[in-house]
């Protein structure tokens, strides 16, 4: 699943190819990926027609595209979405779901927005009035690059919970944008096991846990984002190169570059979580 990182990357893309053109026409290859918007595909694509996009914007792992109306439009990658920026005379991507066509575009080969996505668990709907912020993602709390996030209520809201603070860093509604990978890499920075209840940990700790997440997502950031297959690339269909850069995901086995000890790979909420035995100790009630 795309994380912060990768969902930012596509938003910067947006923000630098789609704004305040007019959309000529918007066409929905599958309904699937319009299915919240209750209305219809082909609502959907008339209540599009002759508007603009005059931002982009990202909440966690959630993108909207402000219209010109008050409206937005409100996407989510899900598994495997990419939102691609193509010149009209590509051809289109085997997996097209939904394809919007601004004024100059396919006569001359001007750029398209493609919605483009293999399984359909990402989507597109129209957010009435959210052009501020989709009422539908409101509850969503704000990610740990937002200059608004509060660090100090995030610390204390982590260290009353008897949570585990992995779980609490996958925890949208407490900090959003936070997903398996960079959850790992934060806690493996900070030194701390993601079994450890949130409140037996010291403020400090907390402290280094959101330090870590940030440092890892501003790292992975300049590096494109994370790609484990081609599903993960930007609005021009590139991938990153962050995950060469891994400490602890997906590196079961391999020493641990601070300490030597051998990563470790456990199961977590039908995923897995990696972590140094070494400088990641579990918490005493924990060890065998």
């Amino acid at each position: 699943m795309p994380e912060l990182p990768e969902v930012e990357v596509v938003r910067r893309g947006l923000e630098a190819h789609v704004l305040e053109r007019t959309i000529e026409s918007v066409e929905v290859l599958h309904p699937r990926p319009v299915r919240r918007h209750e209305a219809g595909p082909a609502d959907f694509a008339a209540r599009l027609t002759g508007r603009r996009f005059t931002a982009a914007r990202r909440r966690g792992k959630y993108l909207w595209l402000p219209l010109d109306n008050g409206d937005a439009v409100l996407g989510h990658l899900g598994m495997s979405g990419q939102m691609l920026i193509q010149p009209a005379d590509v051809p289109d991507e085997r997996h097209l779901r939904v394809r919007f066509t601004f004024s100059g575009g396919r006569a001359q080969s001007g750029p398209e927005l493609r919605f483009v996505d293999q399984r359909m668990f990402g989507g597109l709907a129209i957010s009435d009035g959210g052009a501020d912020l989709p009422g539908e993602i409101a509850h969503i709390a704000r990610d740990p690059l937002d200059e608004a996030f509060d660090d100090a209520e995030f610390v204390r809201r982590v260290r009353r919970s008897a949570s585990g603070i992995k779980r609490q860093l996958l925890n949208q509604s407490l900090i959003s944008g936070v997903g398996n990978i960079y959850a790992d890499e934060a806690l493996w920075l900070a030194q701390v096991n993601g079994e450890k209840p949130g409140e037996r940990l010291r403020a400090s700790d907390v402290e280094r846990v959101l330090a870590g997440a940030r440092q890892v997502m501003l790292a992975a950031l300049g590096q494109g984002g994370t790609s484990f297959d081609a599903l993960y690339v930007n609005v021009n269909g590139e991938s990153g190169y962050f995950d060469r850069s891994l400490e602890a995901y997906g590196q079961e086995g391999q020493p641990c570059s601070r300490c030597a000890t051998p990563i470790r790979r456990v199961s977590f909420m039908n995923r897995s979580s990696y972590f140094c035995p070494g400088c990641q100790p579990l918490p005493r009630a924990r060890r065998s």
